[in-house]
């Protein structure tokens, strides 16, 4: 640390968040099964669109995403009002702690919860704090009994990353229904599409006006590369978030891509179905090897060690097969590996050599 500069109180506290491994050194072909990630990437609509914004890219974007509301919301019948569009569902998380906790404020999530609420939450001096789980699933009633008169936010990933497991709709109605007047539930949407009928919690976030959702483009549309988020909630929280927005957020192409993708609804369909076919597959495939792992309802298999040991035995063996899943320590879960369901060949491919790792033992 500096003798005289000092940053602001709560940013040394930060971990610096590490993404999934994506290269093996020395094999030039690794399997990467780390970052959840759509192993078919985006629909031939978005790759279109993607290769006609070329010639506007020295033309500034608009700043309102009026078109990528408007898609949104026809999409989700959704008032375009209500959306906010940003740089992965990321930047919404951090616009919510700037705008609504600071110093002597509490954030709250779970144990397992994502990375980022707790970085988002120390990066504007917040209190982070974190409840206990319950067989890794959100426990609603350990979440209402952390709550107090300085809690801001409480966050919540439903599905969760990493245990891919979720609460129902009444569930968290009755989460919201309980908080404190002062706070805000967010309700992170990633892997929403991923679940067949499931509206991300956009009815609650329409019906009460202390919920907001967060969706991102990054996962089942395949564009995690392209770093395209939304949040969609009570117009007043809205309002708030649009001060702090920076006016060019997000590119002519980040804005065109992203529009071309959601109203490729059939792609999407496509895509939810081929990994509940692998997702099924992969968990039973383990399971029958002595690996078990919760029902997950995302994109991704939390797969169970007896031990930290054994995890990272495990994961030393595949790295040495050229196949990166995620050690996942960092959320508390160490004995643990997250394993993201990629298309049939990478399914049997990790699959199989799970298999060989545990005969070997």
């Amino acid at each position: 640390m500096h003798d005289t500069i000092r940053p602001q109180p709560g940013i040394l506290d930060i971990a610096l968040y590490e993404g999934g491994k994506a290269h093996l050194a020395g094999v030039s072909n690794a399997l990467k099964l780390s970052s959840n990630e759509n192993p078919f990437g985006p629909g031939d609509r978005a790759k279109e669109v993607f290769g006609k914004t070329v010639h506007t890219l020295h033309r500034y974007p608009g700043t309102d995403h009026a078109a990528l509301r408007q898609a949104i919301g026809d999409v989700h019948w959704l008032d375009p009002e209500r959306i906010i569009c940003g740089v992965g569902s990321d930047e919404i998380i951090t616009f919510l702690c700037q705008a609504y906790a600071g110093p002597k404020d509490e954030v709250v999530f779970t144990e397992h919860g994502f990375l980022m609420y707790r970085i988002s939450a120390l990066a504007v001096g917040a209190t982070p704090v974190e409840v206990a789980e319950r067989e890794r699933m959100t426990d609603v009633d350990a979440i209402l009994r952390a709550c107090t008169k300085r809690t801001k936010l409480v966050f919540i990933a439903n599905p969760n990353n990493p245990t891919g497991t979720m609460i129902s709709p009444a569930e968290m109605e009755r989460l919201a229904a309980g908080l404190p007047p002062q706070a805000i539930l967010v309700i992170d949407g990633a892997y929403a599409e991923y679940v067949e009928g499931y509206d991300g919690g956009s009815g609650l976030a329409t019906g009460r006006d202390n919920v907001f959702m967060t969706r991102t483009f990054s996962k089942i549309y395949g564009l995690g590369g392209l770093r395209i988020g939304w949040g969609y909630g009570p117009k007043h929280i809205i309002d708030v978030l649009n001060r702090i927005r920076g006016p060019f957020n997000l590119s002519t192409t980040q804005l065109e891509v992203a529009e071309a993708a959601v109203r490729d609804q059939e792609w999407v369909n496509k895509c939810r179905s081929e990994n509940a076919r692998m997702r099924h597959w992969l968990a039973e495939a383990l399971a029958e090897v002595g690996v078990p792992s919760d029902t997950s309802m995302a994109n991704f298999v939390l797969a169970r060690f007896a031990s930290v040991e054994e995890a990272e035995a495990c994961d030393g063996f595949l790295q040495s097969q050229g196949l990166i899943v995620r050690r996942v320590a960092a959320y508390k879960l160490p004995h643990c590996l997250r394993i993201t369901v990629g298309d049939e060949a990478g399914c049997r491919r990790i699959a199989h050599a799970v298999g060989q790792f545990k005969g070997l033992k």
